[in-house]
């Protein structure tokens, strides 16, 4: 079964109507309590991030040893557990990985094998959604979009 883009929408509208009855309660004070490198492993580094809202980022990194890709979604301020979501797809490939749940602080991590290949990922904190496509692809311009519903 070949995987569109246009799916990537459509597991956003899915991980809301699954969650649309949960309740964003977290302390303000509270920082994040982890980072990319401590979700995907040391020898992942940052290549791009994207906020999610005001509610936190999902994070793209790489390893160049493994040629993988890792994706996470971190929330600014850890607390009362919330929708959190963070997915990888390569295009070429039709190769795909997710990771959605009720977490209190982040989701992944999510692995694919991206090396010389465009990436489409993103990640959901409570109603708020990223989705970046066309990423990481030398001269070409990504597509960055961010939804609340």
């Amino acid at each position: 079964m070949r995987f569109h883009r246009s799916a990537l929408a459509a597991l956003a509208t899915m991980a809301l109507a699954a969650g649309a009855t949960t309740a964003l309660a977290s302390p303000a004070s509270a920082a994040p309590n982890t980072t990319p490198q401590k979700v995907c492993g040391n020898a992942y580094k940052t290549v791009n991030s994207a906020p999610i809202g005001s509610l936190g980022t999902v994070y793209l990194t790489y390893n160049p040893t493994n040629g993988k890709n890792c994706v996470t979604t971190i929330r600014n301020t850890p607390g009362t557990a919330t929708d959190v979501a963070a997915w990888i797809y390569v295009p070429d490939t039709d190769a795909y990985d997710q990771d959605y749940g009720t977490y209190t602080s982040y989701a992944g991590p999510t692995y694919i094998y991206g090396k010389g290949h465009c990436v489409d990922w993103g990640g959901q904190i409570h109603n708020v959604y990223t989705q970046i496509t066309g990423s990481n692809c030398a001269s070409l311009k990504e597509q960055r979009t961010t939804t609340i519903h």
